[in-house]
Parts: C-alpha cells; structure tokens; sequence
C-alpha cells in the first residue's frame, strides 16, 4: 500500500508543479510562494478545525524538527537559481542524484531518527538502474553551468531532508498537524525570500487575482503531498520512495504535457523508464527473498529411497 501511496504521491507533486507554474507566471517566483504558504496554511487550519485537532505547537520537541518548512523554501530557491541555466532535463537528472545520495545516507545510518535500513547487495540494482538514467537525462549543458549543477544537486538534497524532518516532526503531532507546522513555519521564510531575492513590489503593487482559479490550489497539494509523506517516510525505506515518487511525477508529468500539448523531453521519459525497471527488479528480488525466508517455505527433506 506505502509503495503505491508513494507513487500517488509523485503523480500529485507533478499536478502541483503544473499549476505552480501558473501562478508563478502571474507572480513570479517567490510571490507565488508566499501565496502557496498562505493557502497551504489555511487550508490546513481548517482541517485541523474540522478534525477538532488541536493548533498550538507542542513542546519539548527536538527544536530541528520545526525546520521542515524552511528547508522546502530551500528547495524553490535552489531550483528558481539552476533554472535557465541549465535545462529541464539537466535539472531533473540532477535532483534526482541529490536525492538518491541523500536517501541512501538516511536509510544506512538512520539520520534524523529514522528508521535504519542497512545497504543491502539488491539495492545496488535500483542504485545502477537510477544512474542509468540520470546518465541518460544529463546533457552538454550540465558541463557548462557547475554552479547551476551544484544548485540542482542541493535542491534533491533538500527535498529529501524536509520530507524527512517533516515525517520526524508527524511522528509526535500527527500527519496532518505536522502539515500544518511545516506551512505555518515556511511562510515567514517565504515572506523574506520575497522581500530579499524576488520583487515584493510585483506582488503587492497592483494585486490582481486571476481568472484562473486553478492556479491557486497549489497550497491545497501542498498540503496533501506533505500529509501524505508523513505517512508514508516511517513505515518505508527512503531510497525507494525517492524512485518511486520519481516515477510517478514523471509519467505523471508526460501525461500532463499531451494533454495541454507542451513538449517533452524523449531523454526524461526514457531516463523514467529505466528507473522504473530498476525499482520492479529490487522489489520483485525483496519479495523472493521474503518468500523464501518465510516459515515454511523450506522444503522436508525426504529420507533417500533403499
């Protein structure tokens, strides 16, 4: 079910993107994330309500556990930086790497009080497949922007780390009060990316709403997706649900793309493709070893015939 989940969870981020773009188009970068911030925070308020959950932060928690949210800001700003500089393609390869180096980490060593899932041999399958494809989406102009590189590698990184704080946090207020925090703490964060990094003045100067109301739900997947992950980043490893939440915004992503007829990259599909036979190969590998290490599966030995 988690594996599944985790899929869903990829298919949504790649919804979310789509009408992110929207609203960034109307407001730029960090003005629409301020606005996400806003929506994603109400929009979880109300749950809390209709929930009767309660509101307040609670105490004595590890003070980290609190920065999920600012770590997301992270993410935009280090995508917003690489963006241009290299291509779509490039960006997404990359990310992907950061997040698989980081996932490996947490998994081996149980960082952040997660979980520990020992590298096993049938990881090394998924881990080549997934470099496979990194290869294969990478292309000239990752040669020649390093700092844009570098830019897109961190920002897997930090999608990794605030998925990972933000399910820590989860484990003591609940999947969707951890949502909750991790909007209400991002949006002071955005507030001053905006002010610092982006143009304040294009935002509040002159604000319009536009006519397409879909380009405001952006909060509400937000919210979904950081719910969703709370429930999902304790009960499996990271390493997998990187991949399969790769896979999910990528073909996710294609579909989207046929359907408002925008391009797409043959490298990004393919690249989704090989990873996809990665993670079917580790899981249906795990599965047999299950079997096989399940009581009763050893065959009786038959005493030999006279």
């Amino acid at each position: 079910m988690f594996d599944l989940l985790s899929l869903l969870t990829g298919m949504i981020v790649a919804v979310m993107v789509a009408v992110n773009g929207g609203l960034t188009t109307q407001y730029g970068v960090f003005g629409a994330a301020v606005i996400i911030h806003i929506i994603g925070s109400a929009f979880a308020f109300l749950l809390l309500i209709v929930k009767r959950q309660p509101i307040a932060f609670p105490q004595k928690i590890t003070w980290w556990l609190y920065t999920g949210g600012a770590i997301g800001v992270l993410t935009t700003a280090f995508y917003n930086f690489a963006y241009g500089k290299i291509s779509l393609t490039g960006i997404v390869a990359l990310g992907l790497l950061g997040q698989t180096v980081t996932s490996l980490l947490i998994d081996n060593f149980g960082l952040f009080g997660m979980r520990k899932y020992p590298f096993k041999k049938s990881t090394l399958i998924g881990l080549a497949f997934a470099a496979v494809g990194i290869f294969m989406m990478l292309n000239q102009s990752a040669v020649n922007a390093l700092y844009a590189v570098a830019f897109s590698f961190f920002g897997g990184v930090t999608v990794v780390l605030s998925r990972t704080v933000n399910g820590g946090l989860a484990q003591h207020t609940g999947a969707l009060r951890g949502s909750y925090i991790n909007h209400i703490v991002g949006l002071p964060v955005t507030v001053a990316a905006l002010f610092l990094l982006g143009r304040s003045d294009a935002v509040f100067n002159g604000f319009t709403l536009s006519s397409h109301w879909w380009i405001y739900l952006g909060g509400i997947f937000g919210v979904i997706i950081v719910l969703v992950f709370n429930i999902i980043v304790p009960k499996i490893p990271s390493f997998r649900l990187t991949l399969l939440a790769f896979i999910g915004q990528v073909f996710a992503g294609i579909v989207l793309d046929l359907i408002t007829k925008q391009g797409y990259s043959w490298m990004t599909f393919f690249g989704g493709l090989v990873v996809s036979a990665g993670v079917g190969v580790n899981m249906l590998i795990e599965h047999l070893q299950r079997r096989k290490s399940a009581p009763g599966s050893d065959q009786i030995e038959r005493p030999d015939k006279i």
